[in-house]
């Protein structure tokens, strides 16, 4: 258990705070920050969400997701041909993850549609970014990502370390703020659709990050993990 001090008493945790340092950093600094339209034409906050009203391209926030995804697709693709049990329940979800993070890694950077550019026509004309994607495809998109992204972190938040903490190949406790803040957002991004007050900003590429953080984190310490108990 952690033991973090502070002028008005001590607090005692067993997750990572990192998330909420994050969220701090992120509104508390970044979104005050001046004079970004001088070096990149527009403020640092818009810059860092990628918003696409006003900046073209990716942001520095979805190429960390990028790479988050792609190193976790790599790791947990290692854990499997590590572990000596392929038929194993931890064995399945880590090839689940594997796919998973490969996929979603492509699908950040549109399968590498800036960096190549090439493009699958018949997918770019339907995509609502129109990119090369099938997440921003308008059935997927409008119905589908938002609950399915909020369950599944719930799963890797909550239920999976409560339900089946055997299960290694989940994530643990410590990493449940990266997922249960992703969820909150979501949940309330799509209720406030139907409030009587303004639709929130969408500020997702900020929440998502700590998604693919969560992700990366839990299977890199899972890799450590498994050397030492090989040690």
């Amino acid at each position: 258990m952690k033991k973090i001090n502070t002028p008005w008493g001590s607090i005692s945790t067993d997750v990572s705070l990192f998330p909420i340092y994050y969220l701090i950093f992120m509104y508390g600094f970044i979104y005050i920050l001046p004079f970004g339209e001088y070096f990149v034409g527009v403020s640092w906050f818009d810059w860092f969400r990628n918003d696409f009203t006003v900046v073209g391209g990716e942001g520095p926030l979805e190429w960390i997701q990028f790479f988050g995804y792609a190193f976790s697709s790599l790791i947990s693709l290692l854990i499997y041909f590590k572990i000596k049990n392929k038929r194993s329940i931890n064995s399945l979800i880590w090839l689940i993850i594997f796919a998973s993070c490969f996929f979603i890694a492509g699908e950040e950077i549109s399968w590498g549609e800036r960096i190549f550019g090439y493009s699958i026509e018949s997918i770019a004309k339907l995509s609502i970014q129109g990119e090369t994607n099938l997440h921003n495809l308008p059935f997927f998109h409008n119905y589908v990502l938002d609950p399915a992204l909020q369950i599944i972190c719930i799963l890797l938040g909550w239920v999976g370390w409560r339900k089946w903490p055997y299960l290694t190949s989940l994530p643990s406790r410590k990493f449940s703020l990266f997922f249960l803040i992703v969820s909150l957002y979501f949940f309330y991004y799509e209720v406030s659709w139907f409030s009587t007050v303004a639709h929130i900003r969408n500020d997702q590429e900020i929440f998502e990050l700590l998604l693919s953080l969560g992700l990366f984190l839990h299977c890199w310490e899972s890799l450590k993990n498994l050397f030492k108990n090989r040690i």
